[in-house]
């Protein structure tokens, strides 16, 4: 059938795909009036704020509420003995607020509840905590020491809710295991062989948007919790089951999202929120983070220390690795537990390994607690393997491009779980090497310049991420027909800034093959209305709400055609819907209208049949399994999303001042919905993988104090800082996603710091293996030999 472009400016209908639509909520955004949770007011609303620790590891003696209290206006002090509760996912041990102990520098000790927040601000000041102090453990090597002190006793008491392996009687959290192939046959094969040792620091993740909660309970028992939030039904679960309310008796809601980038798929604020509420009989209370709190107190960025063993023969060819992993999951394991196993799921990068050892471990350390960033432990452990595969190129003095396209994992290889790989499930990543080359003119020029004393050199690394989902998540939608023909689109993805629910509105368009104008998405998120998702994390949301939507698109579909083949006399298998038609597939002129059927259908006699068009789809991963904990044996996700990425640096050589001149990367996108979304998405990953490689990182003093907890000292790249970006697509269709496509909102950031490592390394000619890379610390590398 003809396709058409309607007369005011738009797509054709049925061509959504591939086109940059612009995003939904732009009016809203660009004229101030878009909502956020912390702009949300009710009348007589409180609000709390909390009373942390100074120390990083001590016991709790005492707590005085009296001075706190003669404060005017103060409604409620709470503290931990109110609340002798677990929380946390995989497992639970941590306390909303502390207990008998804390654990970290920041860690809420007390919870004040007052009219205004200066009120309650002054009253958390005045409250006085009695604490002796207890050996503090500064780093997951330190914590791995058999005499380290030990920061939970009770270990082998915590719930668990997924497969996670905590060590009790030690400081390990949870340990992946990964066992493939013959390592002694490895090792007897390798010419060469290297040990990297690298280290990553705990960071911000940095948010426009501070974390923000509100709670309040209805007289008839029902909790409503307004969020800044990346897991609003996962928040749902989490108070039902933590305060034993009904399930049904808790509605959340989020609105949009001012940045995320994982720090707020963990539920934190939003358990204090409910413990405030209830102590002031149901009143509604505020809770949201200044920027210091946010940073020191809300999780962070996860650490890790590594070595990679490496063996490879004389051909370049890799044969063995042995890797050892150690997260700085900090005071709680949150999900550090779980990005470990990410980190050993993926541990040899995109390369084919068939003789493999890993454990990786998520270490309890003194410092805050980490939860889920950007890329979900592949920039940690893509930093370390792609820092040991740099060292290998140059001890086998072999073009690193071209060592890694030897190596480079392919259709028929298997992955560290031994899933056997086909071009659906991994894409192809030799083809992203070479358009990378081509991006940046990697053959046309030296691997160093110099000119003075200034030096320009170039970096690559390659990486790839699965998505590391339990093996259960799923997602719903539901698509609601309208009498004018226009559609609602419902599902529980968070517009968290990525454009996600304009690109799902794109994948409804490009089905139901119309406009997208006439496809119209709310941004917030309500779990009593709206179908149930999983969380917006892990660069799933197209591919599980996508696979949602498409099967509520199914629906309406069988449903528009069950309704239209009474009307035209013809069985619903001759029907075609597009262009606002149901129509005849060899007869197209013979049609009718949606909107005339989709209420129903009014015969001119006044008989009806049918009746509103409301189209419903779940879709929920399939054929993933939990891993053995032996061997790491197991299907952990549906696909692997790969890339290769180069970045190009002058340094001088006068103070090791570099500047970023370019960065470039290439995904297989599999299929690119929103061509402008996608550059913008890889482009603010690889900004932001630059920023936290170069500079970012929390400085802590011996008693584990955190110095820098403002952004005035806490550095952040600027705009006048910023490269060149260059971004390109491969597109391998996946075939169990919509259209193909592949999850890259997490992925432009991941090989970023290895990248700038290992351009920096060529141009100083030493090994930069531990991040940030400050001047500083190049310095010390190329000077300092203690």
């Amino acid at each position: 059938m003809k396709h058409y472009t309607s007369k005011k400016e738009g797509n054709p209908i049925g061509e959504s795909l591939g086109k940059s639509v612009p995003r939904k909520e732009t009016w809203e955004k660009v004229t101030g009036t878009a909502k956020y949770t912390n702009d949300i007011v009710r009348p007589g609303m409180l609000h709390a704020t909390l009373a942390v620790s100074p120390h990083a590891h001590a016991k709790i003696i005492s707590i005085d509420t009296s001075e706190a209290w003669k404060v005017p206006g103060v409604r409620a002090i709470v503290t931990g003995q109110d609340y002798p509760v677990f929380t946390g996912s995989p497992l639970s041990d941590r306390p909303p607020i502390a207990i008998d102990k804390v654990r970290y520098f920041g860690e809420p000790v007390a919870l004040v509840v007052a009219d205004q927040g200066y009120t309650a601000e002054k009253a958390a000041r005045l409250i006085k905590m009695d604490f002796e102090l207890l050996p503090v453990v500064h780093s997951p090597g330190e914590a791995y020491r058999p005499d380290a002190p030990l920061i939970h006793e009770h270990l082998a008491s915590y719930k668990r809710d997924e497969d996670v392996y905590p060590e009790p009687g030690t400081n390990v959290a949870n340990r992946t295991k990964m066992r493939k192939g013959d390592m002694e046959e490895g090792w007897r094969q390798s010419d060469h062989i290297i040990d990297v040792r690298v280290s990553l620091p705990q960071s911000d993740h940095a948010a426009m948007e501070v974390r923000c909660s509100i709670g309040e309970i209805l007289p008839d028992g029902k909790v409503i919790i307004y969020s800044a939030s990346q897991s609003p039904f996962f928040i749902r679960k989490s108070i039902s089951e933590s305060f034993h309310v009904p399930l049904q008796q808790i509605t959340v809601h989020t609105p949009l999202v001012g940045g995320s980038y994982g720090g707020k798929a963990a539920i934190q604020l939003e358990f204090l929120v409910y413990m405030a509420t209830k102590a002031v009989g149901g009143k509604a209370v505020k809770l949201v983070n200044s920027r210091e709190q946010d940073m020191i107190t809300s999780p962070v960025h996860i650490g890790l220390e590594a070595t990679i063993k490496l063996g490879c023969n004389r051909e370049g060819k890799i044969m063995a690795a042995e890797i050892w992993h150690l997260f700085d999951g900090g005071a709680y394991s949150d999900r550090g537990a779980v990005m470990n196993r990410a980190g050993a799921v993926d541990c040899t990068g995109p390369y084919r390994i068939d003789n493999l050892h890993c454990d990786s471990l998520c270490m309890y350390t003194n410092h805050p607690y980490s939860t889920s960033f950007r890329g979900f432990a592949h920039p940690e452990l893509t930093f370390a393997i792609e820092r040991a595969m740099d060292t290998m190129a140059n001890r086998l003095d072999m073009d690193p491009l071209e060592f890694r396209l030897l190596n480079a994992i392919k259709p028929g290889d298997t992955t560290p779980t031994q899933n056997l790989l086909d071009r659906s499930k991994v894409g192809d990543l030799p083809q992203c090497i070479e358009k990378l080359k081509n991006l940046i003119g990697w053959d046309d020029r030296p691997p160093i310049e110099i000119d003075g004393h200034l030096i320009k050199a170039r970096g690559v690394s390659c990486f790839w991420k699965n998505s590391s989902t339990p093996t259960d998540a799923g997602a719903g939608a539901v698509v609601l027909f309208h009498p004018d023909g226009s559609v609602n689109l419902l599902c529980g993805a968070v517009e968290i800034g990525q454009g996600t629910r304009t690109a799902l509105t794109q994948l409804l368009a490009e089905r139901l093959r119309m406009d997208e104008r006439m496809i119209h998405i709310s941004w917030d998120v309500n779990t009593e209305a709206d179908p149930y998702y999983w969380k917006t994390v892990a660069s799933r949301s197209t591919f599980l709400v996508g696979n949602a939507v498409m099967k509520a698109a199914e629906d309406a579909i069988g449903q528009l055609k069950h309704i239209a083949s009474t009307v035209l006399q013809v069985s619903p298998e001759q029907l075609e819907v597009g262009e606002g038609m149901v129509f005849v597939k060899d007869r197209p002129d013979t049609r009718i209208e949606i909107k005339k059927i989709a209420n129903g259908y009014k015969f001119p006699n006044g008989n009806t049949i049918g009746g509103q068009v409301i189209g419903r789809g779940s879709y929920a991963m399939r054929n993933l399994t939990l891993l053995d904990p032996e061997t790491g044996k197991g299907n952990p996700g549906p696909e692997w999303t790969v890339g290769a990425q180069a970045v190009e640096v002058e340094v001088n050589t006068k103070d090791y001042t570099y500047k970023i001149v370019k960065a470039a990367t290439v995904i297989d996108a599999g299929k690119v919905i929103n061509p402008v979304f996608a550059r913008g998405q890889v482009t603010g990953a690889m900004s932001m993988g630059l920023s936290f490689a170069s500079r970012e990182a929390y400085r802590l003093d011996r008693s584990g104090a955190i110095l820098n907890w403002q952004l005035r000292t806490y550095k952040l790249i600027r705009y006048g800082e910023q490269p060149e970006y260059a971004v390109d697509f491969v597109e391998t269709p996946h075939a169990e996603a919509p259209y193909g496509l592949r999850g890259i909102g997490e992925h432009g950031l991941i090989g970023m710091p290895a990248a700038l490592a290992n351009s920096l390394s060529t141009a100083v000619g030493v090994d930069l293996n531990h991040l940030p890379l400050t001047p500083e610390s190049i310095w010390r590398a190329v000077h300092d030999s203690v």
